[in-house]
């Protein structure tokens, strides 16, 4: 009888300790974007080392872009767009698991690792990294609805110049810098028409970063994996 409860009382310990089922799988109501949208390409940043971490991010077990359904169709709304003119959408990052945000968290934290300042925040110290609001404790990347993205040419897959490259955390990647060239502002204002129109907001720290509007899950931050 001792051993029977010992096992029960195992077995409950063990089912506290269990990540949650929304934890492991996509819910329902999420989808892998490169099969909705057509011709989407994928650079997942995160799921590799060149980053501003240096490191493969905690949560990226697949270079995949998981969105929420209608974020991922009102994506395909913008490629369809961009396609009569011999461009397409390039995604850097996608649905941004809970722990992933965790990890940059972590990161920040070690203020010696600076590794990637020359690169990705040249003009911020890292200790003002979450007061300039680069880095944030929650992201709304894990509510599923917001991606990172740029603009390329069908042709040759070539980016279009923006001004800055993705996550460079600097003034020069606000949507409403000038320091940028003519070419560059044009094409920012290209992909926020493009994004804005298909019910995307902008965001004014990062040419990049767009949010549906009418997102499924505005109160919700996921955790499973991208796998």
């Amino acid at each position: 009888m001792r051993l029977a409860r010992a096992r029960v009382h195992a077995t409950l310990l063990l089912s506290l300790l269990a990540p949650p089922a929304l934890a492991q799988a996509p819910p329902a109501g999420f989808v892998d974007a490169a099969a909705v949208v057509d011709g989407l390409a994928v650079d997942m940043r995160y799921f590799g080392a060149h980053n501003f971490v240096g490191t493969k991010i905690d949560g990226y077990e697949a270079p995949r872009c998981l969105l929420t359904v209608a974020a991922a169709d009102a994506l395909a709304t913008v490629q369809r767009e961009l396609a009569g003119r011999g461009l397409g959408l390039k995604v850097f990052d996608c649905y941004r698991p809970q722990r992933a945000v965790a990890h940059f968290m972590r990161w920040a934290q070690n203020i010696d690792d600076v590794n990637g300042k020359t690169e990705f925040y040249p003009d911020v110290d890292k200790l003002d990294l979450f007061k300039e609001g680069y880095i944030a404790e929650r992201s709304g990347h894990s509510r599923g609805s917001t991606v990172d993205l740029t603009v390329v040419r069908q042709a040759d897959a070539s980016e279009l110049d923006m001004g800055s490259p993705f996550d460079l955390f600097s003034p020069k990647s606000w949507p409403s810098d000038r320091s940028v060239s003519a070419l560059a502002e044009n094409n920012r204002a290209l992909l926020t028409a493009a994004m804005t129109s298909a019910g995307f907001r902008p965001y004014d720290k990062e040419w990049w970063h767009f949010t549906l509007a009418n997102e499924p899950f505005p109160d919700t931050y996921f955790d499973f994996p991208v796998r």
